[in-house]
């Protein structure tokens, strides 16, 4: 019998065939591992008006990792490249021709596209106000230097992903507390409906004792001539109980002759 099912594997994969679907295998393994060991590179969009400072800046990203994905020579183009690419980071110039950088940085953290590091050729306390009133996360004085520019970059991709996660919080509290207000009225008008039903659940009921008593109605009877005239004349259940109850509820015993 084993001999007779060793035959039979034999002539569903050959040897070579085997072979095949072992290295098959081994050549996917390694794709994948490789995949997981090589992380996505962080994207750069460079906002440079200056060709020779902009093609240094872009070597200096390459050089350590990072993948230049759009470059800009002034602040309009820098914002239709971010806006079109989605980078991870952008680095911009502030004086630029046709929009400057302050102004292109805000309109991309109004919209939050992306963090963006400002380069300045000085540390001036009123630029830096600007520039940080205008939503950028980092900046960096010229002479572009890897010790500066690097550290900035993360720390401007760190701070936005924290207000990011910060602002998702804020939306997904939000939302809770949206769908928590929902669930609040549905219970309530929920509990309004059974209040309202109770109340006229004892209105009927006093209504067909009062039936009962004043028009020698049977307790059957009596809800029946109500269920009946409300549905004839479209008159709620309620409010028939309510003019019955008017009519005899306060209807004094005659007095008792001598």
């Amino acid at each position: 019998m084993a001999d007779n099912d060793a035959q039979q594997l034999d002539d569903v994969l050959t040897e070579e065939e085997l072979k095949n679907v072992k290295n098959e295998t081994e050549q996917t393994q390694e794709a994948e591992e490789t995949q997981q060991e090589e992380p996505r590179k962080r994207t750069v969009v460079v906002a440079e008006d200056e060709s020779v400072n902009r093609m240094d800046l872009v070597a200096m990203l390459e050089d350590n990792g990072y993948e230049v994905i759009g470059e800009a020579a002034n602040g309009e183009e820098a914002v239709d490249l971010t806006r079109e690419k989605h980078p991870d980071v952008v680095c911009m110039d502030v004086k630029m021709p046709r929009m400057n950088g302050i102004t292109a940085a805000g309109i991309i953290c109004d919209e939050n596209l992306a963090p963006v590091v400002m380069l300045t050729a000085f540390s001036q306390t009123d630029l830096v106000k600007q520039a940080i009133g205008a939503g950028v996360m980092a900046y960096v004085t010229k002479p572009y230097e890897e010790s500066k520019l690097l550290p900035a970059i993360e720390v401007a991709m760190g701070r936005f992903a924290e207000i990011n996660d910060l602002l998702d919080g804020i939306d997904r509290d939000e939302q809770e507390l949206d769908d928590t207000r929902r669930q609040l009225e549905e219970v309530e008008a929920k509990l309004k409906k059974a209040e309202d039903t109770l109340e006229e659940r004892k209105l009927v009921d006093r209504a067909k004792g009062l039936l009962m008593d004043k028009a020698n109605f049977t307790e059957q009877g009596a809800f029946r001539w109500i269920q009946k005239t409300s549905m004839d004349q479209r008159v709620p259940k309620r409010r028939l109980a309510e003019a019955i109850i008017a009519k005899y509820g306060d209807a004094k015993p005659e007095a008792n002759e001598h």
